[in-house]
């Protein structure tokens, strides 16, 4: 559910409408952390949309721990 975009970023390939993709993803995540609650996006309060880790895209978003072990 990942690719490598232009600049080297781990990019979500579901965009910003995934929503049970993003759910699926965070909940198995071992480096997901809630946002603060005024940033959250998803009804699922564990879900990579909202995430302290994830930076917006144009047309979805980027993991800053993905696969930073």
């Amino acid at each position: 559910m990942w690719f490598t975009n232009q600049r080297g970023e781990e990019e979500f390939t579901g965009g910003q409408d995934d929503w049970a993709g993003a759910a699926r993803l965070a909940s198995t995540c071992p480096y997901f952390n809630p946002d603060v609650e005024e940033e959250f996006v998803a009804d699922d309060p564990v879900s990579c949309y909202n995430c302290r880790y994830r930076r917006w895209s144009t047309g979805s978003f980027t993991c800053l721990k993905k696969d930073k072990a």
